[in-house]
């Protein structure tokens, strides 16, 4: 089985699908487009990608793909994420001026490089802004990026710790092509719908998954494909196994129209 990730070796995609898949073939790929591709035309059997971070929220990016529904949820990971400041021997914190990385990351840090005076420069991933610091050779520049990445790359480590947060963690998805087959330890599950246009619609909604068993864990709203219209993106903990879903699901909602379960999976301990 070969496994895709956004990004570089040594970034933090590259970490998670590391832990996930020891022994498998991976690949890294330079946007979620090219990613989500890559697995749509059968170049790789799983993706791991970032869909959350307890910072800074979504990753839009990766959650707008998750539909038309032709890829499904079959797990989820975390990461502590702990950023370092990476740098050319011989520089200085004190000398730096700009810091590169994803804008993710860098919005991870925001308080500390404004407070810094550090002008931050994004780039397609933490990895990648190692090498390109490594390949710049300018003192004054620096990545934020993990701190493993700095030896490969012949950069020393300036600064470790470098969030805004001290629980900085990012959640990662296994997407799977296809449709699934619910195991019966999977007691978790993405959904995402739409409610009708009357008061109260998204409120009975929530209130009937809650009289169903199911313990909500976030949502999220999403323009549709409608002008001014939205669609949720809802996960939720359940009793495991096919069973455990359906007594949440079924019988259907009067509240929900256009349903789409987007997968069932083992939730990672927090």
């Amino acid at each position: 089985m070969r496994i895709g990730f956004q990004g570089e070796p040594y970034s933090y995609s590259d970490q998670a699908s590391s832990e996930l898949f020891p022994d498998n073939d991976r690949a890294g790929y330079p946007s979620f487009v090219a990613a989500f591709d890559a697995l749509r035309d059968g170049a790789v059997d799983r993706l791991v990608l970032p869909i959350e971070n307890s910072t800074t929220g979504s990753v839009l990016p990766v959650l707008d793909r998750l539909l038309p529904g032709n890829v499904y949820v079959t797990g989820e990971h975390l990461v502590e994420v702990r950023h370092a400041l990476l740098a050319v021997p011989g520089a200085t914190e004190e000398g730096l001026k700009t810091v590169r990385s994803h804008p993710e990351a860098l919005s991870q840090a925001e308080g500390f490089l404004t407070h810094h005076g550090l002008t931050p420069i994004p780039t397609h991933d933490t990895a990648g802004a190692v090498r390109q610091v490594a390949e710049h050779r300018d003192p004054t520049e620096a990545a934020l990026a993990p701190e493993r990445a700095a030896g490969p790359h012949g950069l020393v480590v300036l600064r470790t710790g470098v969030i805004d947060r001290s629980h900085n963690t990012t959640r990662f998805f296994v997407l799977a092509p296809g449709t699934q087959q619910i195991p019966d330890d999977a007691d978790k599950t993405t959904v995402s719908f739409v409610t009708s246009h009357h008061p109260g619609a998204l409120a009975l909604a929530l209130t009937e998954f809650g009289l169903r068993g199911a313990n909500l864990t976030r949502i999220e709203s999403r323009p549709s494909e409608a002008a001014w219209n939205y669609r949720f993106y809802v996960d939720f903990r359940h009793q495991p196994g096919p069973g455990g879903l359906k007594s949440v699901l079924d019988p259907p909602m009067a509240t929900l129209a256009d349903l789409r379960v987007l997968g069932t999976y083992t939730a990672a301990e927090h």
